[in-house]
C-alpha cells in the first residue's frame, strides 16, 4: 500500500488531537479531582452519582434537620413534664401533711400558703412552646393549654362525658357561726336547732364551675339494652323514673339542709355539680352507666384550661359563626429515616388532667374553712375574758357560741382530714399518669437516638460511596497527566520529524 505525505500528516493530526484532549481531560480532572465533568463522558457514573447524591440529601434532610427537630421538641416536653411532676410531688406532700388529726393552724396556715403557690403552677408547665409551638396542644400548636388571662366574653358550648368511676361522697356544712361582735349579738345565744350540722351527699363534679343554663335533655346517659345515648329522665329505677332538677340555685338548696330525693338528680351551675341521690348513684355505679352533659359557660378566667383541648365543644362567642371542635386524637410526627416516623408530642389530656385544678381548690377550700373554724374558736374564747362579757348570762350565751364554733370546727377538721386522705390516693394516680408519660417519652427518646447514631452512619457510608463514585486521588490524577502529556509531547517531536521531509527532497 502505497503511503503518501497527506496520509502521514493527517494521521499526525490525529494522533496529535487525540493525545491532546487526553492531555485536556486529566488536566481538568487534576483541576476538579472529580473523574466526569458532563454526563456524556461516563454514563453509568453519572447515574450512580445522581442516585447517591439524591440518597445523601434524604439523610442530610433526616439527620441535619429532621433528628435535631424532633429532638428539641423531645427535650422541652421532657422538661415540662419533670416539672409537673415535682409540682405534684408537692401536692402529694402536702396531701400527707394535711391527713394528719394533730395540726394546728401554723400547719394549716403553711399547708394553704403551698397550695395556693401550686395552684398557679399546676397549668402553666401546660404552656410549654418549641420554637411557637405550643407541645401539649396536638395541632392547635397555635394555641396555649389555658386561657392567659380573664376572659369574660367568649363563650362555649361544651360536651363533657362522664363515667359512674367519677361518682363521690362530697360533705356539706350548713348553720355556720357568726362569730357575735357585740353583747346584744351575743345575749341570743345559739339555739339547738341552730348548731352547725354535716351533710354528705354523692356528687358528680364537671371540670367547670359557673356554667350556664342546662336544660334536662342535655344529661344523656347510654342505654346498653338499645345501644345509644337517651335522657337521663328516661332513667326508670324500681319502676320510677329519675327526676332532674335544672332549675334550682344552690343557695335554695343550702336553705333545705342539702336535701336531694333518692331518686332526683340536682345540677348547680354555680358549683358545676351534679348532685345524686342515693338511689341514682347506687344504680348508676352498679350498671357502671357512662354520663354525657352538654352544657354551655360564659367566661374564664386565668389559668383555667381551654375547652377545645379536652372535650368536643363549639365556640359560640359569635353565634353567627360557631367554631366547632372535636376531641380526637392528635399526633405529631416527624419522619426520621426512610419510611420510619416517630411521635414527638404529648397530648395534655393524657398528663394534665381537668380535675387537679379542681381538686387543689377543693384541698384548699377545705383547709381555710379549718383556719376560720379555729379562729372563730380562738375568738369566742378570748371573748370570755373580756370584762365586758363578764355577766352570767353573757358567758352562758358565749357557752353557747363556742360549743357551735368548736362543733364547726371539728366538722371542718374531718371534712379536711377525709379530703386530704381521699387527695393522697388522687394525686398518687396524676403522678402516674406523668411518670407513665415520661417512660413512654424516654422509650421513644432513646429510639431517636438509635436512628440518629444509625443515620450518622449511613451518612458517612454514603459520602464515602459517592467520593468513590465521582472523586480521583490527586496523586493517581498527575501520574495519568504526567505519562499522557509525555506521550503528547513525543507525538509532537515525532510528527515534526516525520513530516519534515518529502520525496521532493531527494529529486
Amino acid at each position: 500500500m502505497r503511503v503518501t505525505n497527506s496520509m502521514i500528516t493527517r494521521n499526525s493530526m490525529k494522533n496529535m488531537n487525540s493525545n491532546k484532549v487526553n492531555v485536556d481531560i486529566l488536566n481538568n480532572q487534576m483541576t476538579t479531582q472529580k473523574k466526569i465533568s458532563r454526563p456524556s463522558e461516563d454514563p453509568v457514573i453519572a447515574i450512580r452519582a445522581l442516585r447517591l447524591r439524591s440518597n445523601l440529601h434524604e439523610l442530610e434532610q433526616y439527620y441535619e434537620r429532621n433528628i435535631p427537630d424532633a429532638q428539641s421538641w423531645i427535650e422541652v416536653t421532657e422538661s415540662a413534664l419533670k416539672n409537673m411532676q415535682s409540682i405534684l410531688d408537692d401536692i402529694y406532700t402536702q396531701c400527707n401533711n394535711g391527713s394528719n388529726d394533730t395540726l394546728n393552724q401554723q400547719n394549716r396556715a403553711d399547708i394553704l400558703k403551698n397550695l395556693q403557690s401550686l395552684r398557679q403552677q399546676v397549668y402553666s408547665e401546660g404552656n410549654a412552646d418549641y420554637a411557637g409551638r405550643h407541645v401539649f396542644t396536638g395541632y392547635k400548636t397555635n394555641k396555649q393549654l389555658t386561657f392567659a388571662g380573664d376572659d369574660k366574653e367568649i363563650a362555649y358550648e361544651i360536651t363533657e362525658k362522664i363515667s359512674y368511676k367519677d361518682i363521690e361522697e362530697k360533705r356539706y356544712y350548713s348553720n355556720s357561726v357568726e362569730v357575735p361582735n357585740n353583747q346584744l349579738e351575743v345575749l341570743p345565744g345559739v339555739p339547738i336547732g341552730d348548731m352547725p350540722k354535716e351533710f354528705v351527699n354523692d356528687r358528680i363534679r364537671l371540670s367547670y364551675e359557673q356554667t350556664g343554663e342546662l336544660n334536662a335533655d342535655d344529661l344523656t346517659y347510654y342505654d346498653k339494652e338499645r345501644e345509644r345515648w337517651r335522657s337521663l329522665g328516661d332513667m326508670q329505677i324500681d319502676g320510677d323514673y329519675v327526676g332532674v332538677v335544672t332549675d334550682m340555685t344552690y343557695d335554695e338548696w343550702a336553705a333545705q339542709d342539702f336535701y336531694v330525693d333518692d331518686k332526683d338528680v340536682i345540677y348547680f351551675k354555680e358549683t358545676g355539680e351534679l348532685i345524686l341521690g342515693k338511689d341514682v348513684a347506687s344504680h348508676l355505679a352498679s350498671n357502671k352507666t357512662e354520663l354525657s352533659i352538654t352544657y354551655t359557660k360564659q367566661g374564664f378566667n386565668e389559668g383555667e384550661l381551654r375547652p377545645e383541648h379536652y372535650f368536643d365543644c363549639k365556640d359560640i362567642t359569635d353565634p353567627d359563626h360557631p367554631i366547632e371542635y372535636t376531641k380526637e386524637n392528635q399526633e405529631i410526627k416527624y419522619n426520621i429515616a426512610f419510611q420510619q416516623d416517630i411521635t414527638v408530642n404529648t397530648q395534655a389530656s393524657d398528663v394534665f388532667d381537668a380535675a387537679i385544678g379542681r381538686d387543689i381548690d377543693e384541698l384548699t377550700n377545705a383547709v381555710q374553712a379549718a383556719i376560720a373554724a379555729h379562729d372563730k374558736v380562738d375568738k369566742i374564747k378570748a371573748m370570755q375574758k373580756e370584762a365586758q362579757y363578764s355577766d352570767p348570762a353573757s358567758q352562758e350565751a358565749l357557752g353557747q357560741w363556742l360549743e357551735a364554733a368548736e362543733k364547726e370546727a371539728v366538722y371542718a377538721d374531718d371534712n379536711m382530714q377525709k379530703l386530704y386522705s381521699r387527695g393522697v390516693g388522687k394525686f398518687q394516680k396524676y403522678k402516674d399518669n406523668v411518670t407513665l408519660a415520661r417512660t413512654d417519652l424516654g422509650s421513644r427518646e432513646n429510639r431517636l437516638k438509635l436512628t440518629e447514631n444509625r443515620m450518622s452512619n449511613q451518612q458517612a457510608t454514603f459520602e464515602q460511596l459517592k467520593s468513590r463514585n465521582e472523586d480521583m486521588e490527586l496523586s493517581d490524577i498527575i501520574i495519568q497527566y504526567t505519562a499522557a502529556y509525555n506521550a503528547y509531547q513525543a507525538s509532537l517531536q515525532a510528527s515534526s520529524k516525520a513530516n519534515g521531509q518529502t520525496l521532493l527532497n531527494y529529486l
